[in-house]
């Protein structure tokens, strides 16, 4: 009796053993198997990740051509040119969406500093910007301070190395021209929610620029023209559509006391800074990439920075 329960016991044990055993073998395959899968997806989304960008890099030559082939045709940059076109193109797996944008369509925040020294009108002009999107226009007194080469507070609303080392997290001023818009952030005053609001009717450019007339935003626009109300610039922008005018027939659609004080420099009917913005999906990689190009003239153009995010 006793020798029958003893095999009854190593027998219930065997069997347990077999269980545990199986079950192992079953977690074992089960995890190899999702390690497997993890991998060939990530395999993929390399792949994808890869063409994505090899799509992007092409789009830029793309609109490389497109610029060079502009400027053989004429002088005058409008938004019913080709390069102003947005375009969705299907490829294998994928498809690629985007365009280039005028950047001279918007105001320059480095013309405030010009070869080194600070510029009365384009304060103006930026001033004018804020208050009209609702902002303090006293913003930009620390944004001069954040351009200028000296560290000579502009105003009492300004900031130079004083303020900023006295922050929690220390820091120096720039005392240079920006290089992208998210350095406002690190200028006294500005906020995101700030920069979001100013960001579509603004630039940062290598070199001073004049506002494309053809192409800017009315509240571009009712900046850089003294006494030229934005109700007046949103008729102009109407009117334009997507033509062309030259200076001479826009300076005759003001009224004597705004043409008197137009500064023709701060305006052109042309433009030399392009943005390419594409948005490239290949599988489950979505991305967007980013380009600047500076045109030379018809020869190709210079590409200053790209980046994907």
């Amino acid at each position: 009796m006793r020798i029958r329960q003893k095999h009854q016991q190593q027998r219930g044990i065997a069997l347990i053993t077999v269980i545990l055993i199986v079950a192992l073998a079953t977690t074992v395959a089960s995890f190899v198997a999702w390690r497997q899968q993890v991998w060939t997806r990530q395999v993929e989304n390399l792949r994808d990740a890869a063409q994505a960008a090899a799509v992007a890099r092409a789009g830029f030559d793309w609109a490389g051509v497109i610029l060079v082939e502009d400027k053989r045709k004429n002088q005058i940059d409008h938004l019913g040119e080709a390069w102003a076109q947005q375009v969705v193109l299907p490829v294998e797996r994928g498809r690629v969406a985007g365009g280039l944008s005028d950047q001279q369509a918007r105001f320059n925040l480095n013309n405030l500093v010009r070869g080194n020294q600070i510029s009365g009108i384009d304060i103006a002009a930026l001033q004018r910007l804020l208050v009209s999107l609702e902002l303090p226009a006293t913003l930009v007194d620390p944004l001069v301070d954040w351009l200028d080469p000296d560290s000579l507070v502009y105003s009492a609303d300004g900031a130079e190395d004083a303020y900023y080392l006295a922050l929690p997290q220390p820091y120096f001023t720039a005392n240079r021209g920006l290089v992208d818009l998210s350095e406002l952030l690190l200028v006294r005053g500005f906020e995101p929610d700030m920069v979001d609001k100013l960001a579509p009717h603004v630039c940062v450019l290598p070199t001073p620029t004049p506002v494309n007339i053809n192409t800017a935003s009315p509240e571009v626009l009712a900046a850089v023209i003294p006494g030229y109300s934005l109700d007046d610039a949103r008729k102009w922008v109407a009117e334009r559509g997507n033509g062309s005018q030259t200076l001479a027939e826009f300076r005759g659609k003001l009224s004597p006391a705004q043409a008197l004080g137009l500064q023709e420099s701060l305006l052109s009917v042309s433009s030399d800074f392009f943005q390419v913005d594409l948005s490239v999906e290949f599988g489950r990689v979505r991305q967007r990439h980013l380009a600047l190009y500076q045109r030379q003239g018809q020869n190709w153009p210079l590409l200053l920075w790209m980046q994907q995010r």
